[in-house]
């Protein structure tokens, strides 16, 4: 394919385009539907969980874990409620700071977590690891990465 560099994509790069983005979604609907179905976790509870079950004493602020799932705080918030609710997080007086809120990972929300785990990462492998060759794995990488170093650089500005 040939790429030229004018305002509006070609009808070549807007189906592929197209391509890319309904394939995302269908892969994002279909790993979403066996998580749920597997561990009645949401991919917003696995989001949450992963990012305090890698953190420094399954612990961060609420501020961090924001950053680290890419959320809002207000949605972040309203989701915590949600999990707290279910015992999978407790939220408690940031011990340095007593302006902010920390958010710990319960027994409840890593034994969660580590059932979750296995079958997710499993389906990740069937729907998107299987399908590709080890060239097309590593061209993914790249996209990602070019992809991700363009939307920092917008980000930044």
């Amino acid at each position: 394919m040939e790429r030229r560099h004018g305002l509006l994509p070609t009808t070549e790069e807007l189906q592929i385009w197209r391509d890319f983005i309904e394939t995302t979604e269908r892969l994002r609907s279909q790993l979403a539907s066996r998580l749920q179905g597997d561990s009645s976790l949401s991919p917003g509870d696995y989001a949450v969980l992963l990012a305090l079950q890698e953190a420094e004493g399954h612990r961060l602020r609420s501020s961090e874990l924001a950053a680290a799932v890419g959320w809002e705080r207000s949605r972040l918030s309203h989701h915590l409620g949600r999990m707290e609710r279910r015992g999978l997080i407790r939220r408690v007086e940031c011990a340095t700071d007593n302006r902010g809120a920390e958010v710990l990972l319960t027994d409840d929300g890593a034994q969660s977590f580590r059932r979750a785990t296995l079958p997710h990462l499993s389906a990740v492998r069937e729907l998107f690891v299987d399908p590709l060759t080890a060239e097309q794995m590593a061209a993914a990488g790249e996209i990602a990465a070019a992809l991700r170093t363009r939307l920092d650089a917008c980000d930044a500005s």
